[in-house]
């Protein structure tokens, strides 16, 4: 049998980290990236 307390807790995780990730201030802007945004990699590292 699953255990509420485990179920109770992994969902409650997942709900925070939405809660989390929705208030993010910069989810409402829709600014230009910056310059050094263009010369980066797939990964954010820069590309020689």
């Amino acid at each position: 049998m699953i255990d509420n307390f485990s179920l109770a807790l992994t969902h409650g995780l997942m709900l925070l980290a939405a809660w989390r990730l929705l208030r993010r201030p910069d989810l409402d802007r829709e600014d230009a990236p910056d310059a050094g945004a263009s010369r980066r990699g797939k990964w954010g590292r820069r590309d020689a």
